[in-house]
């Protein structure tokens, strides 16, 4: 528990056997009060592993329903269980665990009801090994994206993200896409809906075992990020409606 309210970490998971034991490791459960793994449908021993780990809630996919089917049901169950406070951590340790405790106190303390962590503030990402095609792409969509949104965050594309319980359940997140894209969607739909999103600085780590998308892949998100901008724009002048919103 933090400050009474109820700290679930969920964890969308994918081939992450190698990476499992020290990402959960560094999970702060002092103040965590359950963790979620979501397996989606991987090809090694992830969920045997969460298991022995003592992991008391693992969701397996018979079949695989994409990086955005795996965070819904992720929150859908984090929801379920009572969470007020909920983050997500990818399992391939890319992201520091050690960052939780920081992520959680701001929504914890009621300063922000998003934090983000992101791979840009302090250089981050270069710094960790991020290709610099991927640098490159990030600055150029975030850009883009902040004038069509009208926001200011320092980048979209990051996997590290705590909510609270009434941003989740203020937005339609079950609408979005399995897919990808699906992180940018709950980003336009916070806010659509009017929260405020904070960020800090996250160091990031790049490795073999770390999961990214190739470079087809990667023109692709980036194509649907710049729709999904597009759109909460076009609904912001009430020329266009969406079931996102």
């Amino acid at each position: 528990m933090y400050n009474g309210k109820k700290v679930v970490v969920v964890l969308p998971a994918y081939n992450a056997a190698q990476t499992l034991e020290v990402t959960y490791s560094e999970i702060p459960m002092d103040i965590v009060d359950e963790v979620i793994l979501v397996d989606d449908a991987s090809k090694d021993n992830t969920v045997e592993l969460a298991k022995q780990l003592g992991i008391h809630h693992v969701i397996k996919h018979e079949k695989n329903k994409g990086y955005g089917g795996n965070q819904k049901t992720c929150y859908n169950k984090a929801l379920e269980i009572g969470a007020d406070i909920v983050v997500m951590l990818h399992p391939d340790y890319q992201y520091t665990p050690k960052l939780l405790t920081a992520m959680i106190s701001i929504i914890g303390n009621d300063v922000y009801p998003v934090v983000l962590g992101s791979r840009i503030l302090g250089g981050g990402a270069l710094k960790g090994g991020m290709p610099l095609y991927k640098y490159i792409f990030n600055r150029m969509l975030t850009l883009t994206q902040n004038i069509l949104l009208g926001e200011k965050l320092s980048e979209y594309h990051t996997g590290y993200r705590a909510f609270n319980k009434q941003v989740l359940t203020s937005i339609k997140y079950t609408n979005n896409s399995d897919d990808f894209v699906f992180d940018n969607q709950m980003l336009s739909q916070i806010f659509y809906a009017g929260f405020q999103i904070a960020e800090v600085t996250c160091p990031t780590k790049y490795f073999d075992e770390a999961s990214s998308i190739n470079f087809s892949r990667s023109v692709t998100y980036g194509i649907g990020c710049l729709k999904v901008s597009a759109l909460h724009r076009l609904c912001k002048w009430g020329w266009l409606k969406s079931d996102l919103y």
